[in-house]
């Protein structure tokens, strides 16, 4: 078998999982669903209600932007850092393996000379603060919809392991001068290490450094909050907008099993995975499987064509194309980039 098939076969293999759960996904959909009442209720829906609801999201999607490049200690703009946010969610709507967060280091850094593995660093932190906030909403929520205490203990765990993960990358930002100085005294004897790992690990601890700033870990967080606030009232005038009775904490649990549901293998955007987490979350709160399923839709799609017509105007202004930074991305080396 030669070299070139190998890879192939491997590269199916990496496909596999998430193509597969995305199959079943959809499979259960078909099953639970009743296709002309969801057909139904995407058509009742008055048009007019799109324009608050694109509004909204757009404003969610500037908010975390906005967030963004507080992480990154202000050495971007803001226009750039929303151009390459929208950019990096069309990647992972197209390709697997979520290559839209290396997508977004490595265009960043084709930008503004900033080093790839800083950026990535944080876009780490900013994963990181989602977990914390879908976790928490499930946290506070869970319980409400199960009526026992019980609830309680999943979400928990999930929060509990996210904040140890943060408190470790506080207690690296704050140590990463010591940190460093070993690395270094390690590499003496070791200079292709020197030359090529050791300025990658410093660019991380130098992305890290936020974490030290309280007042932009503080403002970046609370900036992340409200993008998902709104995103919130995103899809709540939505769900209202097919007829659906919603409270509005309903939304909040929605929301936290869609994030922590999105983040299972899966097809490009999630396909079929989205939709059966929206859905079995709505359904625990009383909302018939077939009008979740038509939210679903309408949000995942409204999420797709936003995101992804912003982010082909992106690519095409930095004179990429979506094949050309597939290719590209395959070969994560790039991240050695400037500084």
């Amino acid at each position: 078998m030669t070299s070139e098939r190998r890879s192939k076969l491997a590269g199916i293999g990496r496909w596999l999982p998430g193509l597969i759960i995305s199959a079943i996904a959809i499979w259960l959909l078909v099953r639970i669903s009743n296709w002309g009442e969801v057909i139904q209720s995407v058509s009742l829906m008055k048009p007019i209600w799109l324009v608050p609801v694109l509004a909204v999201f757009i404003l969610s999607m500037g908010l975390r932007a906005l967030a963004w490049m507080v992480l990154l200690q202000y050495k971007a703009t803001y226009g750039r850092v929303f151009l390459t946010l929208n950019e990096g969610y069309l990647l992972n709507n197209v390709f697997p393996f979520r290559l839209g967060e290396l997508g977004r280091a490595f265009l960043l850094s084709q930008a503004t000379e900033l080093s790839g593995f800083f950026v990535l660093s944080t876009i780490v932190i900013e994963r990181a603060y989602d977990l914390i906030i879908a976790a928490s909403l499930l946290l506070a929520t869970l319980p409400l919809v199960l009526g026992v205490e019980m609830g309680q203990t999943i979400p928990f765990t999930v929060f509990f392991i996210v904040v140890l993960g943060l408190i470790t990358m506080f207690l690296l930002a704050r140590n990463r001068q010591w940190i460093k100085s070993k690395l270094e005294d390690y590499s003496l004897a070791r200079p292709v290490f020197k030359e090529r790992i050791l300025p990658r690990i410093d660019s991380i601890l130098a992305g890290l450094g936020v974490l030290t700033r309280w007042d932009q870990f503080i403002l970046s967080f609370f900036l992340m909050l409200l993008s998902w606030f709104f995103g919130a009232v995103q899809l709540y005038i939505l769900t209202i907008s097919f007829g659906v009775e919603v409270e509005f904490w309903w939304i909040g649990f929605v929301l936290g099993v869609g994030a922590l549901g999105i983040a299972l293998p899966s097809a490009p955007a999630g396909l079929g995975v989205y939709e059966v987490a929206v859905v079995g979350a709505f359904s625990l709160v009383g909302v018939p499987a077939s009008q979740a399923l038509a939210i679903a839709l309408v949000s995942h799609f409204i999420n797709i064509t936003v995101t992804g017509f912003i982010g082909m105007y992106g690519i095409f202004q930095d004179g990429e194309s979506v094949a050309g930074l597939y290719q590209r991305l395959k070969n994560v080396r790039y991240l050695g980039g400037a500084g």
